[in-house]
């Protein structure tokens, strides 16, 4: 099998570039040898290399500066999936491309199912729902995931930010009214290629670990997990706040719960709890400092 996977320095990406390698010849341009803002080259690069299957891990994935920056969010966020879709009807490839629970609309408190009403709250959701839609739109064959959460022991994101603010302050202040699921790239990763060797239905699909908690019992959870590891942690108090205490640029969901029995029934697994991965993903993080 050929694979192009592109954004391999990404979280995600990283994770993918490990889990894919049994699986065949891996082409995983960096920036400087493929622009992904330039169209002729990334369709030059596609011809050329004629792979089997396309894995997209690459996005803008600034959720506060894409309300600004929003030339450069759509043109990665949309413009380039239709693009790589588009491609891969064209040479014959399977594109995988990685979604996100910010294309529903982040009320209530029931998880999102694939049938869900998509209708972001913010830029990034509607760049993201966009490219979402020139894929299904396409005639491609594709697997769309949609996740929630990311995070990893590799580059920012929720977690390296805890820890990180622990080595220094005593006291946080952390949203307790946004629910969803931490998901770690690996668990994407690791699905990814499940999917491929079991030769998936085309479609879309969420993909999120067991289980919801808030931001705040998401920061409970890994600072008692590190204590176990002695982790040097300064952390004296923590304050749960509502969403409207901490403003940002791009509102935010609420409500990030992810129905993922349509994956799950499919691939005839059951997806490990969010308790799970973050204790793996600490010790990897831990390990690596």
């Amino acid at each position: 099998m050929k694979i192009l996977l592109l954004g391999k320095s990404g979280q995600v990406g990283f994770e993918l570039k490990r889990a894919l390698s049994p699986l065949g010849q891996i082409a995983a341009p960096n920036r400087q040898e493929l622009d992904l803002s330039d169209s002729d080259a990334v369709s030059d690069f596609v011809n050329k290399t004629k792979p089997n299957v396309i894995v997209n891990a690459a996005a803008w994935t600034n959720v506060d500066a894409a309300e600004t920056e929003k030339e450069l969010a759509y043109k990665l966020n949309a413009e380039l999936p239709r693009l790589l879709a588009n491609c891969a009807k064209a040479v014959g490839s399977k594109l995988v491309h990685y979604s996100s629970d910010y294309v529903y609309p982040g009320t209530g408190t029931q998880a999102w199912s694939e049938e869900s009403e998509t209708n972001p709250l913010n830029y990034y959701g509607m760049t993201k729902h966009d490219g979402d839609q020139t894929i299904v739109d396409s005639g491609s064959d594709y697997l769309i995931f949609r996740t929630s959460w990311v995070y990893s022991a590799r580059r920012n994101n929720f977690m390296k930010t805890m820890l990180r603010l622990a080595e220094s302050k005593k006291e946080l202040s952390i949203i307790n009214d946004q629910v969803g699921s931490p998901t770690t790239a690996r668990l994407i990763a690791q699905t990814t290629v499940l999917a491929l060797r079991s030769n998936l239905q085309a479609g879309v699909y969420n993909l999120a670990a067991k289980g919801h908690i808030s931001w705040y019992q998401f920061a409970k959870a890994i600072f008692n997990q590190v204590e176990v590891l002695n982790f040097n942690s300064s952390i004296e108090r923590m304050n749960a706040i509502p969403t409207e205490d901490y403003p940002t640029p791009a509102k935010r969901p609420l409500n990030s719960r992810m129905n993922t029995s349509k994956l799950e029934s499919a691939l005839d697994i059951t997806l490990p709890s969010w308790k799970d991965e973050l204790s793996d993903t600490l010790e990897e993080y831990l390990e690596r400092k």
